[in-house]
């Protein structure tokens, strides 16, 4: 990757849905160069694709928490990643180093549905226990948030 390269980077970043022209005009490329960069990027991985940003709330699920969920020392079971993506409240997992083995991002529609939620997560086979943090406020989420 060069500083071109960089550069289309923070700024799909910033704004996903930017045309090629767009870019081309702040990078000082033409269209067809910058197709043909993005296409490179995205075909590397460095790019792993595009989405809507949506507010929680406007969609009902105006509770987030922050679970941190600690495995069974006695059972080393591969199949807690799978269990946890099944979970329809579960919308990011972490792997982590530290007291905790994976910290989970939970949308619900309200404290009861989270409830729900950290009861099933402490029912997979192999999670120990959780450890729940209940977000008050969110200031921004992502690093363009």
């Amino acid at each position: 990757m060069d500083a071109v390269d960089r550069q289309l980077v923070e700024l799909l970043s910033a704004n996903g849905r930017a045309s090629y022209a767009e870019l081309a005009r702040q990078v000082g490329l033409s269209s067809p160069a910058v197709h043909e960069r993005v296409g490179k990027l995205e075909a590397a991985g460095v790019i792993l694709g595009y989405r809507a940003v949506v507010d929680p709330a406007a969609v009902g699920l105006p509770v987030t928490a922050l679970v941190s969920l600690i495995e069974s020392d006695a059972v080393d079971d591969p199949r807690v990643q799978d269990e946890l993506r099944a979970l329809p409240a579960v919308e990011d997992c972490w792997r982590v180093a530290g007291g905790e083995d994976y910290v989970l991002k939970v949308r619900v529609t309200d404290i009861a549905a989270l409830e729900e939620a950290i009861d099933a997560l402490n029912r997979i086979r192999g999670v120990a226990r959780t450890r729940t943090t209940v977000v008050l406020s969110t200031k921004w989420e992502g690093r363009h948030g």
